[in-house]
């Protein structure tokens, strides 16, 4: 007789599916951890990050936007874990899944404020662009009240996916390490950074590749009609995003 692992037996629920869920729990991760190892040699603090940008605009653009677009894209992934997790514990599934898609929300936020900072070095220069994060750094705004979502959800979610056998202990500690990931604006990387992005990809990637096994393989006709129709509508949301 043979065994399967949970995170391999449970059927996918219609949304986000399994080729969406597991393509995020895969790709974001990964580029998470790309993003955070790219700042590593930046001291962490915000005046050492605009200086970084000043010198090095690429390499800091790359990271970031590597960071923003990994806690984005994990959306669909936190959904699908959620929905596992929810076949036998519904209340941790719930909280542990909506705290965690909030804090990705939050994520976003910060990240618009990193933008708009960066864009202020190239137009004032480092020295200003710091002075005016200092003076406004501690300035309310709504997303504020979502850094306990940021750290709690990841540890409500590891909690359940270990209760449902979704995740054994050692990948269930290792999502809840990703509670350890600074939060707010115009955070560099330090060893916890490195330790929660890398904790994400342990507990998250192989059950992304599970997800995308588990099932029937679709034809390689439509697979490449789909790959060509994310392109097309990837490229057009690009061209107007870019239009403004």
């Amino acid at each position: 007789m043979t065994v399967t692992t949970p995170s391999i037996a449970v059927s996918s629920p219609a949304f986000p599916g399994r080729w969406v869920g597991g393509v995020s729990l895969v790709v974001g991760p990964l580029l998470l951890l790309t993003g955070v190892l790219l700042r590593l040699p930046f001291d962490f603090f915000f005046p050492a990050q605009l200086r970084a940008y000043g010198h090095h605009p690429d390499l800091m653009t790359a990271s970031y936007s590597f960071v923003s677009a990994g806690w984005v894209l994990l959306w669909p992934g936190v959904t699908l874990l959620a929905a596992r997790i929810g076949e036998s514990f519904r209340e941790l599934a719930v909280w542990g899944g909506a705290l965690t898609v909030l804090g990705l929300f939050a994520r976003a936020f910060h990240a618009g404020v990193d933008h708009l900072a960066f864009q202020l070095v190239t137009v004032q220069g480092a020295a200003s662009a710091t002075r005016t994060v200092s003076e406004t750094y501690g300035a309310f705004h709504v997303f504020s009240t979502l850094n306990a979502a940021i750290m709690g959800g990841w540890v409500l979610l590891a909690i359940g996916a270990y209760r449902s056998r979704v995740l054994g202990p050692l990948r269930a500690a290792a999502l809840g390490l990703a509670s350890a990931m600074p939060l707010g604006v115009l955070k560099g990387t330090t060893p916890l950074s490195v330790a929660a992005a890398a904790g994400l990809c342990l507990a998250l990637v192989p059950l992304g590749m599970a997800a995308l096994r588990n099932g029937p393989t679709p034809r390689a006709a439509t697979v490449a009609g789909r790959l060509l129709l994310v392109a097309a509508v990837g490229t057009a949301m690009f061209l107007l995003g870019q239009a403004g």
